[in-house]
């Protein structure tokens, strides 16, 4: 028998990793080429000044349901950690609004981001940034870390959210917190409801439902959760912007 959450995460890989690639192949030595874009999804979500600051491979290779940069109200000399950090858009974004006396992370899984992203980085000339290869169920970072954890749309390719939640919270400082885009389910549709919606790659079939969402975060240790939905991406499913707090005590 199979392992369910390994081939998943392997599907998730070869997914990712050929989107780095594609990315890479819009933007050659000409130029970037026309990107046909979903307005759920991907780039379209950033504003046009944004995208216009950075590496337009960093835009070709956003693959995420929202913009957590605009919502996580990042801070002069912050750490802040990316979960999934793809071509690095995120992160990047990040590294300019926490100035040169903070860090921007970023954590993804997939080889092929991970070098698209460095070179993201190199092309932008960002100093306060460092990319780990590593899974958002184990991030390797030791805990109290960071100031605010995001993550764009990545959340819902988990098998094991108690984990990543977990994680979350071991790696934020107390005071810290959470400001992420992902895609949630309204409470009344079932797994095999989700499921008909799409497919773990596209973030769909394995989104938690507006109640589950909560309850995780709030057996992992949240506080002042904020779940807020932003725009539908299928039929009773939303792209939302979650927000949550890490005790001080």
């Amino acid at each position: 028998m199979s392992d369910q959450p390994t081939d998943l995460r392997e599907t998730v890989r070869r997914r990712y990793a050929a989107a780095a690639q594609a990315a890479e192949a819009r933007t050659g030595c000409c130029g970037p080429e026309p990107v046909e874009v979903d307005d759920t999804f991907g780039g379209a979500l950033y504003p046009a000044d944004e995208r216009a600051t950075l590496p337009a491979e960093a835009v070709a290779a956003s693959l995420g349901c929202g913009n957590p940069t605009a919502v996580a109200e990042l801070r002069e000399g912050e750490r802040v950690l990316d979960l999934g950090s793809g071509g690095g858009i995120d992160v990047l974004l990040s590294a300019r609004r926490v100035g040169p006396t903070g860090k921007a992370y970023g954590l993804d899984m997939t080889d092929e981001m991970l070098a698209l992203a460095l070179a993201n980085q190199k092309k932008a000339g960002a100093t306060n940034v460092e990319f780990l290869k590593g899974t958002i169920e184990a991030v390797p970072l030791p805990a109290d870390t960071v100031d605010v954890v995001i993550s764009n749309c990545v959340i819902n390719l988990s098998t094991d959210k108690p984990a990543v939640f977990a994680e979350m919270f071991r790696v934020l400082a107390p005071g810290g917190r959470v400001g992420i885009s992902d895609v949630v389910a309204d409470d009344a549709l079932s797994p095999a409801q989700r499921a008909e919606r799409g497919d773990y790659v596209g973030c769909i079939a394995g989104a938690l439902s507006f109640t589950e969402y909560r309850r995780g975060l709030e057996a992992a240790g949240f506080t002042d959760i904020e779940i807020t939905p932003t725009h539908t991406v299928a039929d009773s499913m939303r792209s939302a912007i979650v927000r949550a707090t890490k005790p001080t005590g």
